[in-house]
């Protein structure tokens, strides 16, 4: 599996007063709720990937909606500068935040926003903050302008695991507006692919996929079985043929 430790230094991040509000009042609170006891645990979960401040995810909602209240709708330099910001800090629920965030206010964002979200997925990369980029950033970005499949086609060759997991993902979530062609299209195309996440990203698609059109994915992989992996298949056929 390729390292995680990638920390590319190309995004510039844009001055936002906004940001600078948000990330004084997210490392106050977030700081003040760090419980040691629990941060091992959970970076240990997340095979070390980064170190964490040790705030359960119940109250780190309760927090975010605290730092983000009474504060006015970002504008894409606001999401770029926060995002950036956040993921600059080394405790994991920094990037969390900053992925909630962006869930929130992607459509404020153009399509002029892929290259910071790039950013963000090769930077100390884990399925943790990769996915929900995929389904909720990268994905209605995609569904806003179409023209940015293209960028997907070439995402979906990229040697970076997890660029490839995010053109595979990213359509995660649009039900019968799927590109059904450029799905599977995909799963071909990293069908043989060596690593667990990118064979579990076609799977996962698959399966969900299968929510909308059973029939179309149950021929899709009859037809490419010898070229899954028996855990893309598995996970494809998981909701439409059994457990």
């Amino acid at each position: 599996m390729q390292s995680n430790d990638r920390r590319p230094t190309e995004a510039r991040v844009p001055h936002s007063d906004l940001a600078d509000l948000l990330l004084a009042r997210l490392t106050e609170s977030y700081g003040a709720a760090a419980d040691a006891g629990r941060a091992g645990p959970m970076a240990a979960y997340m095979k070390d990937v980064s170190p964490f401040l040790g705030i359960p995810t119940p109250l780190r909602r309760v927090l975010s909606r605290s730092v983000t209240e009474n504060t006015p709708k970002p504008s894409e330099a606001d999401c770029a500068a926060l995002a950036l910001r956040c993921w600059e800090l080394p405790e994991r629920e920094y990037r969390y935040f900053a992925v909630d965030y962006l869930r929130r206010h992607v459509s404020r964002c153009s399509s002029g926003f892929l290259p910071v979200v790039r950013h963000l997925i090769v930077t100390v990369p884990w399925w943790d903050t990769v996915d929900l980029l995929a389904a909720h950033t990268v994905g209605p970005l995609v569904a806003a302008d179409p023209a940015l499949a293209a960028v997907m086609d070439e995402w979906i060759g990229d040697e970076d695991l997890w660029v490839a997991r995010t053109a595979l993902l990213h359509q995660l979530r649009y039900k019968s507006a799927t590109d059904a062609d450029r799905l599977f299209a995909y799963c071909r195309r990293q069908g043989g692919h060596p690593d667990f996440f990118v064979r579990k990203a076609i799977g996962w698609c698959l399966r969900e996929y299968a929510k909308t059109a059973p029939d179309a994915v149950r021929a899709f992989v009859a037809a490419e079985r010898e070229s899954l992996s028996p855990l893309s298949v598995r996970e494809a056929l998981k909701n439409i043929d059994g457990p």
